[in-house]
C-alpha cells in the first residue's frame, strides 16, 4: 500500500492513514509545496468520504516549524463572508490557507470572496483507478480489524463500484455479514456484500 501517515491514531477514532494514489496524489504533493500557492490559498474539493477532511487535518497538524497553516473544512456550508474573513485574515498573517469543499461547483455568490478563490489553486480529488481501490479496499478492512487478504481484493476491485463511498459501503456490509454468519469472510459473503450494495447486477464484471 501507497500511505501517506496521518498522525490521528492518539483520538482513537477514525483512520490513521490516507490510501494514495492516482485520485490525490497531485493533492497530496501540493500540500506540501504551499510555496507554489497563489495567494497562499488552495481550494480542495472532490467526492464524498474521499479523505478531504483527513487531508486538512494532516495539512494544519504538520506545519514546518516557522510556518502558519489553517483550514476551512466544509467551506461551502458556512457563511460566504466567514470564509471571506478568514481569508482576509490568512493573508494579513502570512498563513497558507487550504478550503475544502464538496464536489464542484461551487456557486459563490459573494464577488470578492469568488475571484479570490477562483485565483487561488484549485485541488480536487479524482476516481480511484483498480490500484487504488483495492489499497482502498485493503486499508478499510485493517481499520476494522477485518482479515480480508488479498485473494478477497482479487475477486472484489473488478466487481465493485469506483466510489470511496461504495468501497466503504462494501467493506462495512463485508464485516455486518461476518458477524452476523459466524465465519471468516469468504466468497458466498464477498458475494452477498456485492450484492447487496450494488443490487443483483454488479456493475463492473470481469
Amino acid at each position: 500500500m501507497s500511505q501517506f501517515a496521518l498522525p490521528l491514531a492518539a483520538s482513537g477514532r477514525g483512520p490513521a492513514r490516507i490510501v494514495i494514489g492516482n485520485a490525490n496524489r497531485d493533492v497530496a504533493e501540493a500540500l506540501v509545496a504551499t510555496e507554489n500557492w497563489p495567494f497562499r490559498t488552495a481550494v480542495l474539493t472532490g467526492p464524498p468520504r474521499s479523505g478531504k477532511s483527513l487531508l486538512a487535518r494532516w495539512f494544519v497538524n504538520n506545519a514546518p516549524a516557522g510556518t502558519r497553516r489553517d483550514a476551512i473544512d466544509d467551506a461551502q456550508h458556512m457563511p460566504e463572508d466567514e470564509v471571506f474573513h478568514r481569508w482576509n485574515r490568512a493573508q494579513e498573517s502570512g498563513t497558507d490557507l487550504l478550503i475544502v469543499g464538496v464536489e464542484p461547483p461551487w456557486n459563490i455568490t459573494l464577488p470578492d470572496l469568488r475571484s479570490r478563490l477562483g485565483g487561488s489553486l484549485q485541488l480536487d480529488i479524482g476516481q480511484p483507478d483498480d490500484d487504488m481501490a483495492r489499497d482502498l479496499l485493503l486499508s478499510l478492512a485493517q481499520e476494522r480489524g477485518l482479515p480480508l487478504r488479498d485473494d478477497a481484493a482479487d475477486y472484489l476491485v473488478p466487481r465493485a463500484s469506483r466510489s470511496q463511498v461504495e468501497l466503504e459501503k462494501l467493506v462495512a456490509t463485508i464485516d455486518r455479514l461476518s458477524l452476523e454468519r459466524k465465519a471468516p469472510p469468504n466468497m458466498g459473503i464477498w458475494r452477498a456484500a456485492l450484492e447487496a450494495v450494488h443490487g443483483p447486477e454488479e456493475p463492473r464484471l470481469i
